[in-house]
């Protein structure tokens, strides 16, 4: 029996025999019944592995990220060493805004540094729209990484509109988000018009990844958490509602003669949506149509699941600083986070954040086997 790792399946809403589409990670965003409770990190492959401390020196971040290569090879080195039940993309969340024409960098200990803030509707004008050409590396990468993935599933990913526009806005990482608010509150036909064209940004970004067969997507909103309910609902969730949305409607376009010029939608692809510090925001998130709603440490999942409803499975939520901990204090917290998952209709265990690049790996890996182990259960 042939294994489909192509996404050509999925593009085209059928049933996939084996593969990706049959991992306990995807079964999980599917609220389905798995072997057991499928294992992830945000930022698995990163700072925290020797290797790929080794393999980045000296290559600037966003060189790396347009390297299809690279990219595969980094994106392999925590699947390989931690065995976890998913690989995300190495990428970053500004390398689609690059690929708009913005100009940006990524400094080290700093973050994305935008050379010309947004102030002005001539600025958003700016911000051109991108195609499969434009970032050709990441679809050369996806499709690298799903012919050496096998059965494994890969997450595509891309930043929420209202996390890229803080960035665009203050030029560079915040702790206030005081000029975004400013701008937000101040002048919301600005503000509504550049979200707008960050989420087709996005949305173009993740279309290719999923055309090239990646199989889930999450949308990262970082700073989501920094908003109130009222203005969450208001400011941000028309525009991740129009990312996430639109990657489920999909599905019932019609078929393309020319899909390098026009990529084929899928349908079949889980939809992660996460922020940080977004307790209060959880409903409102979980509404802006996505089929998994991540959450960070701060909330129990049992809780997360009656603000969120039924019909969303969870992903999260160690605190990432637990794994510096003795051993039986991290087996005991995760043995509570599998517990309070289990309210969840579906659950994939993950960090409430990223590896922090401090983490030992081992300890990782062995949180990846401890989850596996408590959480085995047999499935017809």
């Amino acid at each position: 029996m042939s294994t489909d790792t192509t996404g050509a399946a999925a593009r085209h809403g059928e049933p996939r025999h084996g593969g990706p589409a049959q991992s306990p990670f995807v079964r999980a965003c599917r609220r389905e019944p798995g072997p057991h409770t499928p294992v992830w990190f945000m930022r698995q492959a990163g700072r925290s592995l020797p290797e790929y401390r080794e393999i980045r020196a000296n290559v600037p971040m966003l060189e790396s990220c347009r390297r299809p290569e690279l990219v595969t090879e980094i994106t392999l080195q925590p699947v390989r060493r931690h065995g976890v039940d998913a690989a995300i993309l190495f990428s970053d969340i500004v390398v689609p805004v690059a690929a708009a024409g913005v100009d940006l960098d990524i400094v080290p200990g700093t973050g994305p540094v935008v050379a010309e803030p947004v102030r002005t509707a001539a600025d958003v004008d700016r911000i051109r729209p991108i195609t499969r050409d434009d970032v050709s590396y990441v679809d050369e990468a996806v499709r690298l990484l799903v012919a050496e993935l096998g059965d494994t599933p890969l997450i595509g990913f891309a930043g929420a509109p209202f996390t890229l526009a803080s960035y665009l806005v203050e030029g560079g990482p915040s702790r206030t988000h005081a000029k975004t608010k400013a701008l937000m509150y101040g002048d919301p036909d600005l503000w509504h018009a550049l979200c707008a064209r960050l989420a087709e940004v996005t949305l173009s970004f993740l279309r290719v990844q999923v055309d090239a067969g990646v199989s889930a997507v999450q949308l990262f909103d970082s700073w989501a958490g920094a908003l109130s309910e009222a203005d969450y609902r208001r400011y941000v969730l028309p525009h991740s509602t129009r990312v996430l949305g639109s990657l489920a409607d999909d599905c019932s376009g019609s078929q393309r003669g020319d899909r390098r010029a026009e990529p084929e939608r899928s349908p079949g692809v889980p939809r992660i949506h996460f922020g940080v510090g977004t307790a209060e925001l959880l409903g409102a998130m979980g509404e802006a149509g996505a089929d998994v709603v991540g959450v960070d440490w701060r909330t129990p999942l049992d809780v997360a699941t009656r603000r969120i409803g039924p019909d969303k499975a969870v992903q999260g939520n160690l605190d990432p600083c637990v794994l510096f901990a003795p051993w039986p204090v991290v087996e005991t917290e995760v043995r509570r986070i599998l517990d309070e998952g289990r309210a969840a209709p579906g659950h994939v265990f993950n960090l409430g954040h990223g590896v922090l690049p401090e983490t030992d790996p081992d300890v990782l890996t062995r949180v990846v086997a401890l989850v596996h182990e408590l959480s085995a259960r047999p499935v017809e």
